[in-house]
């Protein structure tokens, strides 16, 4: 078999699956068309419709657009079906029915940002860096009935330093998957459209990877300052770790954090409380240690560092060394919660 023998389908949506699809025109693949979502509205009323990454490059290359609202619709099934193709290829997309993933002769492969079968699910990205993983990566597997579970075709390791951002990992592995599509196509092209490929080993799904929610990017300051910093790094910037800001005079504001710098200072407050350290570090205490808070942002107000967000700030932070002040003569210190 030669790569001219393949017909592909691709299916994706977001940037991160623009990079796969260049990679196939740039490397003379033949992509008889596109799937991806329906436009999105957008604007203040809803009134525009986006169409996403991978629609805009689609139409730049001349590719044929599908955007089914269900893709269990008779109408694209049978669309699907006319562009003959014998293998699709699936990155960052939706769930596939059966109707769909088994209608190519050689199967539906996926490229999945993790090294599975560890962090199934929708956001891999972001809990790797959660959980304070060294290293992740990406996987190609055959679609099968459940989600990520099917069989393994290639794995490709990426290292993620201690100092790294979800964007960080977001942009090596958009790249890295683009690579990983291209080496399983050539396995495909060598192996007759057939290559090796072994079942998930369930022992090693050691972490799930649900997707991101309100609730689970609220930072919990009893925490140790290695979880905080890790889950900060993990949601920034986006959708961002936030908290709860608690003024003086009592009144509770929304307030995103970026970026923050571990420190070895023990904490001697509550987990949550505000302290300012020398002059211009801004620190929140957690279980063991202060987490020096780096950028932010208020509801409402535009990202910053902490400088201005300390300028701006009345002076009823407690410094470190001071006495703390007297909440009985109505003297609230600054608490995230």
């Amino acid at each position: 078999m030669t790569k001219e023998d393949l017909r592909i389908v691709f299916m994706g949506t977001p940037e991160f699956a623009v990079e796969t699809l260049k990679a196939l025109v740039d490397n003379s693949y033949n992509v008889v068309a596109v799937v991806t979502q329906p436009d999105k509205p957008v604007g203040r009323h809803g009134s525009v419709l986006q169409p996403s990454a991978v629609k805009q490059y689609a139409l730049e290359h001349g590719l044929p657009v599908l955007q089914p609202e269900k893709m269990k619709d008779p109408l694209f099934v049978e669309q699907l079906r006319s562009y003959k193709a014998n293998l699709q290829v699936v990155v960052a997309f939706r769930m596939l029915p059966e109707v769909v993933w088994a209608m190519p002769e050689y199967g539906t492969f996926n490229v999945h940002a993790a090294l599975l079968p560890d962090y199934r699910g929708a956001a891999p990205i972001n809990w790797a860096v959660i959980n304070g993983e060294k290293r992740t990566g990406v996987t190609t597997f055959f679609l099968d009935h459940d989600i990520d579970t099917g069989r393994i075709i290639h794995q490709l390791p990426f290292d993620v330093p201690d100092t790294a951002d979800v964007e960080y990992v977001y942009d090596g592995l958009m790249h890295l998957g683009a690579r990983i599509c291209l080496e399983t196509l050539q396995k495909m092209v060598d192996a007759d459209g057939h290559p090796e490929s072994m079942p998930q080993q369930e022992s090693m799904a050691l972490h799930p990877a649900p997707k991101l929610f309100k609730d689970n990017c609220r930072i919990d300051w009893t925490k140790k300052a290695k979880q905080v910093y890790d889950l900060v790094r993990g949601l920034s910037p986006v959708p961002g770790a936030w908290t709860m800001l608690t003024t003086a005079d009592g009144k509770e504001t929304p307030l995103k954090i970026y970026r923050t710098t571990k420190t070895t200072l023990p904490a001697h407050t509550a987990p949550g409380q505000l302290e300012i350290v020398g002059k211009k570090r801004l620190c929140v205490a957690c279980a063991d240690n202060l987490l020096q808070i780096d950028e932010l942002q208020l509801s409402g107000k535009k990202r910053m560092d902490a400088a201005a967000f300390l300028n701006g700030l009345p002076p009823y932070l407690r410094r470190r060394g001071e006495a703390s002040p007297d909440t009985s003569e109505g003297g609230v210190r600054a608490l995230l919660q």
